[in-house]
């Protein structure tokens, strides 16, 4: 008897000696079918708030502390000064000031006419017209289809936001992913970490400058150490909300909903510091989720890029439904439309940069403009000014100038034809 025969009979088995002749063999049991894996998506796991991080009452006096107070629900006035965070503010050597009529004195305006910057005394807080908004409003067309309200500040705003950003929001140093609007980096500096990578991968934040409302430009300068006081007023200084009468008549242009409450403006100087301020924990998150992947990621404003090797690849089932769940905790919205997985055998730009192998020059945009000098050359620069540029030449050189930072050579070449132009033509 084998070895096998032994076992066999050890556990109960029957050998094929035991087998009798003539007796067929029993037939196994048919095998049963696997069932199903259910495929499980991955979650993360929220954060839980924490009541130390609420914001604690606000003490009331019974005789106004400073104009422009609020009144308190149980009588006498709130006094929301008297929360400022020195040491953050001494952190990053910023201006100090508690309340409205200090604010005032700092931007060297009355008082008066910062709280009609502020439409302190509309109804609704808010102008009626816009011939009494402090913004112009324009609606532009997008390049994929539909419209995007433009608002510039008006003289007396802007030159108020300009020294909000040259002597506060400058100083604040945004996340180290974020390219968009931070001095030192650029397209360029956004582009580098994805060349030569087998994937990248471009999500789009839908409405990004809207989705930031009054509530978290304010939650930013509060984190900056100011009061709350304070923080409203420079908060209600750098967001913008559409006059009544264009809400009641509403706009054959574009889609209003986005812009129904106070929110970032697309054309004041603060606003693209403040987005990247108020996306720090998307930024952070984010960086943490490509870290645990072994995966690049860079933003330039509502532009999310991602990039990575083949492992990278393969995991996008488990990678994609993950950064959605950190976007939308992160009250932003994804464009799903404009969600794209580009492969290294095909083009692979990044915020318009060719990064296959190098950070390189867009093939269109170099003919592009070679055909412009070309013409400009051969007809006279006034026949190719077709967007009525003021300074034509600066703006042709600025052009050059950027294909010279990505490729060299194909730079020298524009370079030559633009010295041969004669200006007087």
């Amino acid at each position: 008897m084998g070895l096998v025969d032994w076992l066999r009979r050890l556990f109960g088995g029957a050998s094929h000696d035991s087998e009798q002749p003539g007796k067929p063999r029993r037939k196994p049991p048919p095998a049963r079918p696997k069932p199903r894996r259910r495929r499980l998506r991955p979650r993360l796991v929220s954060l839980q708030y924490r009541a130390a991080m609420a914001e604690s009452p606000a003490p009331t006096s019974s005789r106004r502390p400073y104009r422009f107070a609020r009144p308190a629900v149980t009588g006498g006035w709130l006094d929301l000064s008297q929360d400022t965070d020195g040491d953050r503010l001494e952190r990053f050597d910023l201006p100090r000031f508690q309340n409205p009529e200090e604010l005032a004195r700092w931007l060297d305006v009355p008082v008066g006419q910062l709280a009609w910057l502020v439409h302190r005394f509309e109804a609704d807080q808010r102008p009626a017209d816009e011939s009494k908004a402090h913004y112009v409003y324009r609606w532009i067309r997008k390049r994929t289809g539909g419209q995007r309200l433009l608002e510039a500040p008006k003289p007396k705003l802007k030159r108020i936001q300009r020294r909000i950003l040259d002597e506060i929001l400058n100083r604040v140093p945004p996340h180290p992913a974020a390219h968009g609007a931070v001095i030192g980096r650029s397209i360029c500096s956004n582009a580098a970490p994805h060349a030569g990578q087998r994937v990248v991968v471009k999500l789009d934040l839908e409405n990004f400058y809207p989705s930031v409302t009054l509530n978290r430009v304010t939650a930013v300068f509060r984190s900056l150490g100011y009061s709350r006081e304070a923080a409203i007023w420079l908060g209600r200084l750098t967001t913008s909300s559409l006059p009544t009468s264009l809400l009641q008549k509403g706009s054959s242009n574009g889609d209003l909903r986005p812009y129904l409450s106070r929110r970032l403006p697309q054309g004041a100087p603060t606003s693209a510091v403040l987005a990247n301020l108020s996306a720090f924990a998307l930024d952070l998150r984010l960086a943490g989720l490509a870290r645990s992947f072994d995966v690049q990621y860079t933003r330039y404003s509502d532009d999310l890029t991602f990039s990575g090797d083949e492992r990278f690849l393969r995991s996008l089932a488990v990678f994609l439904p993950l950064a959605g769940q950190i976007i939308r905790s992160e009250r932003f919205i994804v464009n799903r439309r404009k969600r794209k997985v580009i492969r290294n055998n095909q083009r692979q730009t990044v915020t318009g940069i060719v990064v296959n192998t190098h950070p390189n020059v867009d093939r269109r945009n170099f003919d592009a403009l070679k055909a412009i000098l070309t013409n400009c050359v051969r007809r006279g620069p006034s026949t190719q000014n077709h967007d009525r540029h003021e300074n034509f030449a600066a703006h042709l050189l600025g052009r050059i100038a950027y294909v010279r930072q990505l490729n060299r050579a194909r730079g020298e070449k524009l370079l030559a034809l633009y010295r041969q132009i004669d200006w007087n033509r």
